[in-house]
Parts: structure tokens; C-alpha cells; sequence
């Protein structure tokens, strides 16, 4: 069995010690808005009541997040001149 969306955003998280305000920051810079409640219910347990599935979606952003959190915004393309 492979790693679930889940797995990977936890495992992020630990790896660059986010905290849920900074995750919420993250996903800001892609204008992608998420609440406490629902970070907190993606890292409970899969047997607790709350527990949600991370989609494909809300992981992309948070990936395109955390690149520009962590590289800064990619800088403009200037037209070439042929």
C-alpha cells in the first residue's frame, strides 16, 4: 500500500515544522483559502469521526504554496528578441 495524500502533507509538515498558521499562510500565496478546522481534521486519525480525506486539490495548492513559500514568486519572463 503507497502513501496517501495524508502521508505526504503530514510528513511535509513535519519535515519543515509548520504549524497550521503557517500552512494557512502557505496556501494563501496561492490564493487558496483553508481554515484551522480543516487542517486539524486532515491530520486526525483515520478511525476518529472528523477524520477528512486531503484531495488532489488541496494538495496541489499547498505544493504550489510551500515553492513560492520556499523560493520566493518566480520572477517575470522577459519577451526575447529574435
Amino acid at each position: 500500500m503507497g502513501l496517501t495524500n495524508n502521508d505526504i502533507f503530514k510528513k511535509l509538515r513535519v519535515a519543515h515544522k509548520l504549524r497550521d498558521t503557517d500552512i494557512i499562510d502557505i496556501c494563501a500565496l496561492v490564493d487558496f483559502k483553508v481554515s484551522k478546522s480543516e487542517i486539524n481534521a486532515i491530520f486526525r486519525k483515520e478511525d476518529h469521526p472528523k477524520y477528512v480525506e486531503c484531495g488532489d486539490q488541496f494538495l496541489r495548492n499547498f505544493l504550489n504554496g510551500l515553492i513560492i513559500h520556499l523560493r520566493g514568486p518566480m520572477p517575470e519572463k522577459k519577451p526575447t528578441k529574435k
